[in-house]
């Protein structure tokens, strides 16, 4: 049984080239499929967009780990939400140890509705030591324009802890005074947007690229079979809704954020100067050049010694410096990078002569320098 599997495997693989030629193809074209990202990933659409909210509250049944005495506004706000309760109070004598003053922001997400839950963020602006255990009051979460958007409440969860005694000192773990509410609050008003009876759409890509607009045109063109798609500029491509799908044009989207559009990227190499991290773009050409990059070390080491006369003479006992100075120059193979290399030559050929990303940096720039680097060299 054996023999007889060996011999169909050889059979297959030595006698039957289309086999191979099966193989070659399928390994091209998962390679090319790997290549492309679906349009829903490259573009947004205008109009459609997250608007973002703020608003001011009070967390309390903290253990007292809150705002100090000092804190006047977390004071007042504390004694101005008992006012409203009917409940008279001498802010004076207020005690905030267990209420900390929070910024509560979120985002309320395109085409959300009354009703809907979104998640919500409370840090704290006062001094308050931790946020743990507290819950947040009822809080108006305000757009821009001043109006309330959602109503936020809840138990906060805090991914963090900190601890300290009387004498000070203590640990402290993560971020205790910034705090999440999961569905913490709830939508109130919506943003009106309607889709449907539109005639055009305005996609924006999230690289401005020509080439990459061109694609996302053609490849919306092929899949509606008509001049659907048109591109503006280098971010925006105006989709002209067929007359058939303007009462559908939830749909016709769907239709069209799943294709397969291959992005392309300029050349470009990101230096941070500040860690040594080096990005380098795959279109990054170089032209022909020499590199060769080392080290001069000088390290200078000064010797104290006592110089003494010759017996009998009139001389006297004396302290001298002796120095030593010591060049070392680090030698760096010469190496040749030939017109048109790939970031794969690239690093192979600086691998050899042992740099290290901070030598990158300053060969990079030197490449620049010198109009070899077919790629812009930006540097955060």
């Amino acid at each position: 049984m054996t023999t007889v599997k060996k011999q169909f495997k050889k059979h297959i693989f030595l006698k039957n080239p289309v086999f191979y030629l099966t193989i070659l193809i399928s390994v091209v074209f998962i390679t090319e499929c790997a290549l492309a990202v679906r349009l829903k990933d490259l573009v947004s659409i205008k109009g459609i967009r997250h608007n973002q909210l703020i608003g001011y509250g009070l967390i309390v049944g903290l253990n007292g780990t809150g705002d100090n005495k000092g804190t006047g506004f977390t004071t007042q706000s504390l004694s101005n939400m008992m006012e409203n309760m009917g409940i008279h109070t001498n802010k004076n004598k207020m005690k905030i140890k267990n209420v900390a003053a929070v910024m509560v922001t979120s985002s309320l997400p395109p085409f959300a509705r009354i009703g809907n839950k979104i998640d919500i963020v409370l840090s704290s602006v006062g001094d308050a030591k931790s946020l743990s255990g507290g819950t947040l009051m009822l809080t108006h979460l305000k757009g821009i324009n001043g109006q309330v958007y959602a109503i936020a409440q809840g138990a906060v969860a805090v991914g963090g802890y900190g601890a300290s005694g009387d004498a000070g000192g203590g640990t402290t773990k993560n971020h205790p005074v910034v705090a999440r509410i999961a569905g913490g609050a709830t939508v109130e008003k919506e943003i009106g947007f309607v889709l449907n009876n539109k005639r055009t759409l305005l996609f924006s890509l999230k690289n401005p690229d020509f080439t990459t607009a061109c694609r996302v045109s053609d490849a919306i063109n092929k899949n509606t079979g008509k001049d659907t798609a048109i591109t503006l500029d280098s971010s925006t491509i105006q989709i002209n809704i067929p007359a058939s799908m303007q009462s559908k044009v939830p749909n016709f989207i769907a239709n069209i954020e799943l294709l397969e559009i291959q992005p392309d990227t300029v050349a470009k190499i990101i230096v941070n100067e500040k860690t040594g991290t080096i990005v380098v773009g795959e279109n990054v050409r170089i032209s022909t050049v020499a590199v060769s990059h080392g080290n001069l070390s000088i390290t200078i080491k000064e010797t104290v010694k006592v110089s003494q006369p010759e017996p009998l003479s009139k001389g006297s006992t004396v302290i001298v410096n002796d120095t030593n100075i010591d060049i070392d120059e680090e030698k760096k193979k010469v190496i040749l990078i030939p017109q048109g290399a790939t970031i794969g030559h690239l690093v192979r050929a600086l691998n050899a002569i042992g740099v290290t990303p901070r030598d990158l940096i300053s060969i990079f720039q030197s490449i620049k320098a010198l109009g070899a680097l077919q790629a812009d060299l930006e540097i955060i």
